[in-house]
């Protein structure tokens, strides 16, 4: 069955207007689909009965028409939103994935109301889920140079690789701002790069001097190779080996294989590099707004969770300096 047109039109929406990815797109889609997938009676507006699991919208609802479909999602209440958020609870599903379903109701609906297909948001007076506050992974300092400094550096692959892992950990870009990246958006006299980042908002966020020296020795390689090969893309900076831009999924898989080559942690990922980066900024003496910035965060509170990470290292640092008195605290 196909997805019902307001589905249809707030996932062009999303596309197109809000400029998201196609991935992301999906798990919206996804998250939809589930939800209708309660509402059709599957789950009678309960658990029983419900798988629960991710769903695509055209398929989940084989039973129920497009137009029964459009009518149960515009007459909902804020109960029923209430009544899917505690199925999802009996299916045990963590907290942070329910807030993530929740937010994608309240967005559809959002939309809805928008476009004008209802007048109120149903999903306004929900509230999001208490989350647990999990202090984000990130990388001592000889740990960054051993991962950046694996890749070789003798071809083009690997000149590229080392590029990306210098430009991810020396700027704080997320991997989706980085594979979005064109060359006109590096600004090697002004040591800068031009970032369009969520919502469509861009920013020139500072690169280091080596990052920009991996990136013209990646751009050696990537010339040489554009030359002979009419399918390069000549916008794009970091592309794949077909010369094609690069999939934020493909720059996980490249670190995957480093990590396992430096013998480093196999969960890091490359948003990790991020997480160091806002770290080691913070403990080497900037100020939480600047880094702000240059995360591209819109709220202060979500750059605040770094802060924790700095006095934990700062703790520890003075517990191995002054063991008598941990000893002291234990006694």
């Amino acid at each position: 069955m196909e997805i019902c047109p307001i589905i249809h039109e707030f996932l062009d929406y999303l596309k197109f207007e809000k400029h998201f990815s196609e991935h992301t797109a999906k798990c919206y889609n996804a998250d939809i689909g589930q939800f209708c997938q309660y509402l059709s009676g599957e789950g009678g507006r309960s658990s029983e009965g419900w798988s629960g699991g991710n769903h695509n919208t055209g398929g989940s609802v084989a039973t129920q028409t497009e137009t029964k479909i459009e009518q149960l999602l515009l007459s909902i209440t804020t109960d029923v939103v209430r009544a899917f958020m505690a199925a999802l609870n009996d299916k045990q599903y963590s907290k942070s994935t329910t807030a993530r379903k929740l937010a994608t109701l309240r967005s559809f609906y959002k939309f809805l109301v928008k476009r004008g297909h209802l007048s109120t948001n149903p999903v306004t007076a929900v509230r999001t889920p208490k989350q647990e506050k999990k202090l984000p992974k990130f990388l001592e300092y000889e740990q960054v140079k051993k991962l950046i400094e694996t890749p070789p550096t003798d071809n083009w692959l690997g000149a590229r690789d080392r590029a990306i892992m210098e430009t991810l950990y020396s700027t704080g870009v997320r991997v989706s701002e980085l594979v979005g990246l064109n060359i006109d958006d590096v600004d090697f006299l002004s040591e800068v790069l031009h970032i369009r980042g969520k919502g469509k908002k861009e920013r020139l966020t500072p690169i280091g001097s080596s990052s920009l020296q991996a990136i013209q020795h990646y751009m050696e390689f990537r010339n040489k190779r554009a030359q002979s090969n009419g399918n390069f893309d000549s916008k794009v900076l970091f592309v794949n080996k077909h010369g094609k831009r690069l999939s934020t999924r493909s720059v996980r898989r490249k670190m995957d294989k480093y990590l396992k080559i430096a013998g480093l942690d196999p969960s890091i990922s490359p948003h990790t590099l991020r997480h160091s980066f806002a770290t080691h900024m913070l403990n080497n003496g900037a100020d939480l707004r600047s880094v702000q910035e240059l995360l591209g965060h819109q709220s202060l509170s979500t750059t605040q969770i770094y802060t924790h990470l700095t006095t934990k290292k700062l703790k520890e640092v003075y517990d191995s300096a002054h063991p008598r008195d941990e000893q002291k605290q234990n006694s």
